[in-house]
């Protein structure tokens, strides 16, 4: 069972987050950059292991993420339960400023003061 968090307590953890997210989105954005030119050099080999350690960085950052207790539904995507729905943040956004529902998903996102009232 995932935690629920309040809107200040998810927020209290942003620093921490934003801490882990940035540096790994860094280094994965030059992998990347890495891995298109050897796939251009048609370096197979190369590319493979860069794929590698791209999976592996990911891996870590979300297994990061999901140990501070929020939940990762995606690249960089990171969702607080927040009982109702999710407090949900994507890098490079500044804050945690955007709700939505279990069903909804990211693209149904709200701003945090759009949130429906939860039901009693």
């Amino acid at each position: 069972m995932s935690r629920i968090f309040t809107l200040d307590e998810a927020r209290a953890l942003m620093p921490r987050v934003k801490g882990l997210t940035e540096p790994a989105f860094e280094l994965a954005t030059s992998l990347a950059e890495e891995l298109e030119g050897l796939e251009t050099a048609s370096d197979t080999v190369g590319a493979e292991a860069l794929r590698e350690r791209l999976n592996t960085l990911v891996s870590s950052w979300a297994e990061a993420i999901r140990d501070l207790g929020p939940d990762v539904k995606g690249l960089w995507l990171v969702d607080f339960d927040a009982g109702d729905g999710y407090w949900c943040w994507a890098y490079p956004e500044e804050g945690l400023d955007h709700w939505h529902s279990y069903e909804g998903g990211f693209r149904s996102r709200v701003p945090v003061a759009e949130r429906p009232v939860p039901a009693p």
